[in-house]
């Protein structure tokens, strides 16, 4: 597949993400969640994979069943305790889609839809996509895939961090050009392996610890193109020190350009307007319905 230089990238001024497509209003990470965030308005959509015995990539969240969401096959809850003994790494991909991922009632988002459906392929989001993309929406978006791996799950819930990330790439391939996807990881391992291997992709580093910018980035070894942290870590200041930091890539036609900053999980209306205003990139938002009443979403592109 034709790959593009950055040069060549068609970045949103300010760029909404549906977090595992629209969580607080669908099952999360699954085709429906995904439609509605492009009904939403969404320039990016965000999600999560998995791999099975099988070698199938997965949008999936957890390495596991989760008891706050799944029921088994035969339509039964599961304990909590026991949740990780349901591990997708362990299972092909025809016994995952047995399971339920949408019809039990998730405590914590009272407006998602119930309805009975199954962690989808990768592949098929993409056809899925695009397919709604050609027929409805009529607007392309990007791709924000996060790559779940840690240390301790190496060849127990996962791949290590390179086979992993070249199934990923090796299907992605089959069906997206690269300057519509973003690969995202918190396993710096996962970012170090892209940058290496893969130099033409974007990268998003996700931050959840109290380190400082610059000790993150010196802990990454290089300036990846997006700073994702989670939002209350971040303040204008922040803000203004990342976008200081410029990325020219040798080898392609590019002009240098800054890093992009992109917090998450941003639900509240208040905080969305707040991150915009102190120079934020975007947003990742379960909510995408409410960055589209804030006149947030779909942008024109520069």
């Amino acid at each position: 597949m034709v790959t593009a230089t950055l040069a060549q990238l068609s970045v949103p001024r300010f760029d909404v993400q549906g977090h595992r497509g629209a969580r607080g209003l669908m099952p999360e990470n699954t085709i429906p969640a995904f439609l509605l965030a492009l009904d939403s308005g969404v320039t990016t959509l965000e999600m999560d994979l998995v791999i099975t015995k099988d070698k199938q990539v997965v949008v999936s969240h957890e390495p596991w069943m989760s008891a706050e969401y799944c029921l088994d096959p035969s339509g039964k809850e599961i304990k909590p305790k026991d949740e990780k003994k349901f591990n997708i790494y362990k299972m092909e991909y025809a016994e995952v889609k047995q399971w339920d991922c949408g019809l039990k009632e998730n405590k914590r988002f009272p407006s998602q839809k119930k309805m009975k459906v199954a962690k989808p392929l990768l592949s098929e989001v993409i056809v899925a996509v695009e397919n709604h993309i050609k027929n409805f929406t009529k607007y392309e978006v990007d791709y924000n895939i996060e790559i779940k791996t840690e240390p301790a799950g190496d060849g127990f819930f996962h791949p290590k961090p390179e086979e992993f990330s070249d199934l990923v790439y090796q299907l992605v391939d089959q069906y997206l050009p690269w300057n519509r996807v973003v690969i995202q990881s918190f396993d710096f391992r996962v970012l170090k392996y892209w940058h290496k291997k893969y130099p033409q992709v974007r990268l998003s580093a996700l931050v959840e610890n109290l380190k400082s910018i610059n000790e993150n980035l010196e802990d990454l070894s290089f300036t990846p193109d997006i700073y994702s942290p989670e939002y209350t870590l971040l303040d204008k200041n922040e803000i203004n020190l990342l976008h200081s930091k410029i990325i020219s890539r040798a080898g392609q036609e590019n002009k240098p350009h800054k890093v992009r900053v992109i917090p998450w999980t941003v639900n509240d209306e208040k905080e969305m307007l707040a991150l915009k205003e102190m120079g934020a990139d975007g947003i990742i938002t379960d909510y995408p319905d409410r960055a589209k009443k804030l006149k947030l979403t779909r942008e024109d592109k520069k």
